[in-house]
């Protein structure tokens, strides 16, 4: 049941972050970091669905620890578009509290699969 709660908070994630990145481009011409903000914060999902036909237990894990770190990178470039002035405190916040709901779910669905 989890996996697919956290299946289904990345890829609503995932389509915020599209539309961040569509934003950055077109209104504020931000091609780099949004790119890489893009790459990340979509690649959250990505292997979450990759876990999902994971050929073992330690297998479904890693996948879950790489969307881990992808969440973490995506947690950075939030905070240097906020901090550079392309995104507002407000857009940032509301990013990066879904962010802590993925990130605690991750973390707890990895906790529990290793006892």
């Amino acid at each position: 049941m989890k996996e697919i709660v956290i299946a289904n908070l990345s890829l609503d994630f995932a389509l915020r972050i599209v539309n961040i990145y569509k934003y950055l481009c077109k209104e504020k011409s931000e091609f780099v970091m949004s790119k890489q903000l893009l790459r990340c914060g979509t690649s959250i999902g990505a292997n979450i669905a990759e876990s999902e036909h994971a050929q073992s237990t330690a297998d479904f894990i890693a996948k879950l620890y790489i969307s881990l770190k992808e969440a973490n990178e995506t947690k950075y470039w939030l905070t240097l578009l906020c901090k550079a002035e392309y995104l507002t405190v407000n857009e940032t916040e509301s990013m990066q509290k879904d962010l802590r709901i993925i990130i605690g779910t991750l973390v707890n669905t990895i906790k529990k699969i290793k006892q």
